[in-house]
């Protein structure tokens, strides 16, 4: 495989203020409640681990794994769930906790799963928001950053498994990705 060509998009240093920012407003708006955060695998489980840590509130945590990209960089637009969460959230707040926000679809998908466990309520916590995509109608809650074009890697972020690890937010070189930009 060829070097993808990359350039930084959010430092880690900004990542680390906007978790921070999030964790704070999540913790404002539940304090008190019983709370669970839902994170997505894989991609928001170092999103996840950095805002469980900045929040002021008591949660649980729990997670789903959910696929529809498969090994490329364009959504199957079919969702395949490989793990489901083991914690019981009837009567309490769950926060979804995902790494980015496309089409919709799979938060759909998701939101209207857990729906059927009687949750207090549902927020959405992401931290890229590609609003742009959208195919369906979904709102966020809490959104670390608005992304206007690119396929986004680094912080939990992948390309076909590669580039999670990376403690920045980098954005692909157009020639290099297949991704609509």
């Amino acid at each position: 495989m060829k070097e993808l060509k990359k350039k930084i998009l959010y430092s880690k240093e900004v990542i680390d203020r906007r978790v921070k920012e999030l964790a704070d407003a999540i913790s404002r708006d539940l304090e008190g409640k019983e709370v669970v955060l839902v994170g997505v695998l894989k991609g928001a489980f170092i999103f996840l681990a950095d805002l469980a840590r900045y929040l002021k509130i008591s949660h649980t945590v729990d997670f789903v794994r959910l696929a529809s990209y498969g090994s490329g960089s364009v959504s199957s637009g079919n969702i395949t769930l490989s793990k489901d969460i083991e914690t019981d959230i009837e009567g309490k707040e769950v926060v979804i906790v995902e790494d980015i926000i496309d089409t919709g679809i799979t938060m759909a998908f998701l939101r209207e799963r857990l729906e059927k466990r009687s949750p207090a309520s549902i927020r959405i916590c992401a931290l890229i928001d590609k609003e742009y995509r959208r195919e369906i109608v979904i709102h966020v809650d809490y959104a670390g950053f608005a992304v206007d074009k690119g396929f986004v890697v680094g912080y939990g972020l992948d390309f076909d498994e590669k580039f999670r690890c990376l403690p920045d937010i980098y954005v692909i070189e157009e020639q290099d990705c297949d991704y609509p930009v």
